[in-house]
């Protein structure tokens, strides 16, 4: 059941001088040796995935279109600047609120980032990415932390994960002399689990539980909630995990100073509530109405895409901690 979304778009190039650092750092170098022609490959050489400035417009470009579509609940305004789980989360968010609100949004106010981080790894081939950390004009004081990716260099950068996380709560990362941090690949080892499997570790917790993934609000707490609505009288509710690991929706992680890491990764999720012979369905809110094809008489099958933010330990044994979760209906069917 789990799909593959999240089409990418070219953009123009990024500017003169941005565009020639890097040319010099990833085009193929070719040197002449007596005995012939030795060619590196630029996809092969660990370098910045971005330069500050490329990134710093990347985020610029982001908001601006985020603005627009927010305003007149139209996903096609930024589409072009969204993809993985972003993009679906959002979609579906901007498809509810147009049928809700044809006119365009309004309780619109425009997002507004100050104070931004910005770390970029260093890393060899594809895909390129960053993470960006501001504060927000939304989401209380809550940080907005975000990866920016894109498999080509040509292609405009798009944003894929959006968690909201505490003020502090992000560790320390790892990097160079020039300030470069490090990414950590998919099946590295020496940590808790590696960042590959960290999405379908979750989704087998959320099901039976287990030891691997510390207590908190995105663990513990939402496995109990979901027992008590399991066993709510005259309504049974059922969940089906999934995990999502390709294309857009591939883990990325960072090195922490600690030898651990921070790692995003996504999820898909179904919650199928049934009434009891003779009851309905509660009536669902607006936007989940909007979302939902079919009439609704004695079940509700309702579909989920969830990007989290996690911390990785160092050594074998730890628990990984799950910060932050953003969580976003995309369809419904009533039968």
């Amino acid at each position: 059941m789990t799909r593959e979304r999240g089409p990418r778009t070219g953009r123009p190039g990024p500017s003169r001088r941005d565009r020639g650092a890097l040319l010099a750092a990833s085009l193929t170098a070719v040197s002449l040796t007596a005995s012939g022609c030795v060619v590196v490959h630029g996809e092969r050489e660990v370098i910045p995935t971005s330069t500050r400035g490329e990134a710093a417009r990347a985020v610029e470009e982001f908001t601006a279109a985020y603005n627009k579509a927010d305003a007149a609940y139209d996903a096609s305004l930024d589409a072009a600047y969204t993809a993985g789980p972003l993009k679906v989360i959002d979609a579906a968010r901007l498809k509810a609120g147009h049928v809700n609100h044809p006119g365009g949004n309004p309780q619109h106010t425009p997002l507004a980032l100050s104070d931004v981080r910005y770390t970029i790894p260093k890393k060899a081939g594809w895909p390129r990415w960053f993470v960006a950390d501001a504060r927000a004009n939304k989401g209380g004081s809550a940080r907005w932390l975000m990866v920016f990716q894109r498999h080509d260099v040509a292609e405009r950068w798009q944003a894929t994960y959006l968690t909201l996380v505490a003020p502090g709560a992000l560790p320390e990362f790892e990097k160079d002399g020039d300030g470069w941090a490090e990414a950590v690949p998919a099946d590295a080892s020496g940590l808790a689990a590696a960042p590959g499997t960290l999405s379908k570790g979750y989704t087998d917790y959320l099901r039976g539980g287990g030891s691997s993934f510390a207590d908190g609000g995105n663990t513990s707490a939402l496995r109990e909630q979901r027992q008590k609505n399991a066993s709510r009288p005259g309504l049974a509710t059922q969940y089906v995990d999934e995990p999502l690991t390709d294309g857009d929706y591939a883990p990325v992680a960072l090195r922490t100073a600690d030898g651990g890491a921070l790692v995003f990764f996504s999820s898909h999720h179904f919650v199928k509530q049934t009434a009891a012979q003779g009851a309905s369905v509660p009536a669902p809110n607006a936007n989940v109405r909007a979302l939902t094809t079919g009439e609704i008489k004695q079940t509700l099958t309702m579909e989920f895409v969830a990007n989290q933010v996690a911390v990785d330990p160092a050594g074998a044994g730890g628990r990984v901690s799950v910060l932050a979760r953003v969580e976003g209906l995309t369809s419904a069917k009533g039968e």
